[in-house]
């Protein structure tokens, strides 16, 4: 009886020992499935998982090539088409400056030279031309009084448009320019004269009042800002496409107030496409006729038969019109503006009084 309940206990043991051997077995195998299926899951499918973080992919894209990195797209900017500055001077006015600032899709932008001594970095003369229509060549209008001493100078251009986005300073782009002023040759000694000369007087024709006539009724300059003449095309009688210029320019900044010489009364305002731009002109008691060209669009603030005082505005200077830049071209007529027996007569001797 030993013997056989040995035999059993041996076989019970037995019997334990197989069956935990094949649970073992089978939850191995189960192990090795469960993780071979979590390796070939894709990483996207763990996204999903409470307080899990998703897994970088390792898939290629499309193509097979790197993603490249998006730029924003440029926008554009003003530029310096052309810089015209001469590199030597003499001592006195500012020299003759051009330029053409370019801009696409942008019609205008707000210039401003400056003119700065390189003994001191000091500026020495600024020159605010206010908003300029772009691609068109301009002459710096410099202020009236602005003078330059012998020495070396950089002239600095800068502009803006109207979403504040200014010139690039690159090497290739930068709207500066170097300027050395030289002192004026002596004038020649000239033979005392016997008898001082009185200055001739400026030549008028029959009939038309003086210069001395106009300052004495209190004439004022039709420009209320910074100006200058120009250079010999913007005088009375230069060559134009056909005829003949019939007035005098005045440079000056966009939007600088123009105003009536004398007192008068408004004869007619318009809009002329590829001539005077936007213009008013203005009849007076003493037998003149003032035209008034290239105003800026929408600031004409008189109207046709509205009488108007010395010193009253008009309009603001513009390029409206057939213009390269912003500027006043100021006609004087007697015998009646465009009428029959009239004429324009050279309005910068009475100009150049008013200015005094």
């Amino acid at each position: 009886m030993c013997n056989s309940r040995r035999t059993a206990r041996e076989g019970e043991h037995s019997a334990d020992y197989w069956g935990m051997k094949l649970a073992h077995t089978a939850a191995t195998a189960a192990l090795a499935t469960l993780a071979l299926l979590c390796a070939g899951a894709p990483a996207s499918a763990l996204t999903d998982l409470p307080g899990g973080a998703q897994a970088p992919s390792s898939a290629p894209a499309a193509g097979g090539g790197a993603r490249a990195p998006v730029h924003a797209a440029t926008r554009p900017r003003p530029v310096i088409a052309s810089l015209s500055v001469p590199t030597t001077e003499t001592a006195g006015r500012p020299p003759r400056v051009a330029l053409r600032i370019d801009e696409p899709g942008v019609a205008y932008v707000d210039v401003q030279v400056t003119v700065s001594a390189l003994s001191t970095r000091g500026v020495v003369v600024v020159a605010s031309l206010g908003w300029l229509r772009t691609g068109r060549t301009i002459v710096v209008a410099w202020p009236p009084h602005a003078t330059l001493a012998a020495g070396s100078y950089e002239l600095s251009v800068s502009a803006h448009d109207r979403r504040g986005v200014s010139l690039p300073r690159g090497a290739r782009s930068s709207g500066v320019a170097s300027l050395t002023v030289t002192e004026a040759p002596p004038a020649a000694a000239k033979a005392p004269a016997l008898v001082p000369a009185a200055p001739a007087p400026v030549p008028v024709e029959a009939g038309v009042p003086t210069v001395a006539q106009t300052v004495a009724d209190g004439a004022v300059f039709p420009v209320a800002g910074p100006h200058n003449f120009g250079g010999p095309e913007n005088v009375f009688g230069a060559p134009r496409d056909g005829y003949l210029h019939q007035g005098q320019d005045i440079l000056t900044a966009e939007g600088t107030p123009i105003v009536a010489p004398l007192a008068g009364t408004i004869l007619t305002t318009s809009y002329q496409e590829g001539g005077a731009g936007y213009y008013a002109v203005e009849e007076t008691a003493i037998g003149f006729d003032f035209m008034f060209a290239h105003c800026q669009e929408a600031s004409v603030a008189v109207s046709t038969g509205q009488a108007v005082a010395a010193g009253q505005q008009l309009c603001r200077a513009g390029q409206t019109g057939d213009a390269t830049a912003p500027h006043l071209d100021f006609e004087m007529w007697v015998g009646g503006w465009q009428a029959v027996g009239g004429h324009p007569i050279n309005p910068l001797p009475y100009l150049e009084a008013w200015e005094a």
